[in-house]
């Protein structure tokens, strides 16, 4: 079916293209063109600059940093919607629980047996050397086995239209808010499209993340008090931590709410008195959460907090040191961890890494520079990348210099031409790279959010789709 009206202009290369050009997703194309491509761009665009007014007006917004300014910002939103079909989600979503179930695995042995580092699988100071691992871990069960309760695995699709997973975020994944409220403002912008779509539903988050958070909680507690722990207002992604909190029900608290007793129980101070707590979901980087096993200068932090949860007194979603399970040189070993510990071939697929610290991919990254992706191992939000066909002389070298001198601290991987998906901007509708980060989690049992957030790069020919990068984001429609 050839795109019509507003489609006019819009000319996809078919090998990228997920809505218009894959002749298996007839239910798509005529979706999309029979409903999106009778509205001009004028309708398009005032339904856009209304959803976004809305969504400043609700406060959904992320904070960027410019040394010692700060500026509140909406996610840019974009009104055309991106659709994926039941076979493609459905073996995203088995391969999404089949990668927890290998995380949670790993991370159990690295603070207990070190089986995998024993057997020689992955190198043994890349974990306990890591600057994310914690001693204070060793040893300690989380309540329910589980470390990372909570989990946002980014990948995209490659030219033959398979998923790849680019990166594990198992410390504090954030954006999921943005995947309930982009639903929410598609239902009030666009009845009309949505009207008969058979989408699957997001809204039901909030009641199945507290759902698994309880299953979590202390052997012998029946009825868990949870509470999710904020920084505070000056967070960047304070929107959503109110967001969650309000969408499970429980309440919103801040390190100097909490208090740790003599018999190392956690509980919240309200105006009733002191209550107990028995799971926290934690929005806190570990080293400001126990001013008491960390940093003594916290001052966002509770103490005892760690003496509680080794007593097995309280659970924290997620568990402290799980950083060490997203460092994206460690994520170059996620097939062998996975065969590792569940003895199958994994589902989804990792993009080719070279890892710098091996002396032989070092020197190929340095005399192909040109040809990679460039990343810190340790940085998120985009920061560090230098996308080598694309960067100047000057980024090139600049890269290679601090490859040299701390290689351990970089990874690189082929330029991979992300997907892309029509995209209203200021010219009309034009092809935009895009990525997808599914939500999990776990529990007894692991749920992943249908969809998830699809970030959007509206700069044209650009890779880079992080909100703090000038990325903004889509509805992700999983037909069921």
């Amino acid at each position: 079916m050839a795109p019509t009206g507003l489609f006019n202009s819009y000319n996809p290369d078919p090998a990228f293209c997920e809505v218009l050009g894959r002749a298996s997703d007839a239910e798509v194309n005529r979706l999309f063109l029979n409903r999106l491509g009778g509205k001009t761009r004028s309708t398009l665009a005032q339904r856009k600059a209304r959803a976004e007014e809305e969504m400043y007006n609700l406060g959904i917004t992320f904070t960027v940093y410019f040394g010692e300014e700060t500026v509140d910002r909406i996610l840019p939103f974009d009104v055309i919607p991106r659709p994926i079909t039941k076979p493609d989600w459905d073996s995203l979503e088995a391969g999404v629980v089949q990668r927890i179930a290998a995380l949670n695995a790993f991370l159990r042995d690295i603070y207990h047996d070190r089986k995998i580092l024993k057997d020689g699988v992955i190198p043994s100071d890349l974990v306990l050397k890591n600057k994310y691992y914690l001693e204070e871990m060793i040893g300690v069960d989380p309540p329910g086995g589980v470390y990372t309760h909570i989990c946002g695995t980014d990948m995209i699709r490659d030219q033959a239209g398979d998923f790849l997973i680019l990166e594990d975020n198992c410390r504090a994944p954030s954006g999921v808010s943005y995947v309930i409220e982009n639903r929410h403002l598609m239902m009030r912008s666009f009845p009309d499209l949505m009207e008969n779509a058979r989408v699957r539903p997001v809204s039901d988050y909030g009641v199945r993340l507290r759902e698994k958070l309880a299953d979590s909680a202390p052997q012998g507690v029946m009825d868990p008090s949870i509470v999710l722990m904020t920084p505070g207002v000056y967070n960047s992604a304070y929107f959503e931590h109110v967001f969650l909190a309000r969408e499970m029900g429980v309440p919103l608290v801040e390190g100097r709410d909490l208090f740790v007793d003599r018999n190392d129980e956690v509980f919240m101070n309200t105006v009733c008195g002191p209550q107990p707590v028995h799971v926290i979901y934690r929005r806190i980087d570990d080293a400001f959460l126990d001013p008491e096993a960390f940093r003594k200068d916290s001052m966002l932090g509770c103490n005892g907090l760690m003496r509680a949860m080794k007593a097995g007194k309280v659970a924290i979603a997620n568990a402290p040191g799980t950083g060490v399970a997203d460092d994206k040189a460690v994520y170059a070993y996620m097939p062998e961890i996975v065969r590792y510990y569940l003895s199958e071939e994994p589902i989804l697929k990792n993009v080719d890494t070279y890892v710098c610290r091996r002396p032989e991919d070092r020197a190929y990254v340095l005399d192909h520079i040109d040809e990679l992706v460039t990343k810190p191992v340790g940085e998120s939000g985009g920061y560090g990348i230098t996308v080598g066909p694309r960067a100047t002389k000057a980024e090139r070298e600049a890269a290679g210099k601090a490859i040299a001198k701390d290689p351990s601290n970089y990874i690189a991987q082929p330029m991979i031409t992300l997907s892309v998906c029509p995209t209203l901007t200021s010219e009309g509708v034009a092809p935009r790279h895009v990525d997808l980060r599914p939500f999990a989690v776990t529990g007894k049992g692991t749920f992943v959010l249908p969809g998830g957030l699809t970030r959007v790069a509206m700069k044209k020919g650009s890779l880079i789709v992080n909100s703090s990068q000038g990325g903004g984001s889509k509805d992700t429609w999983v037909l069921s």
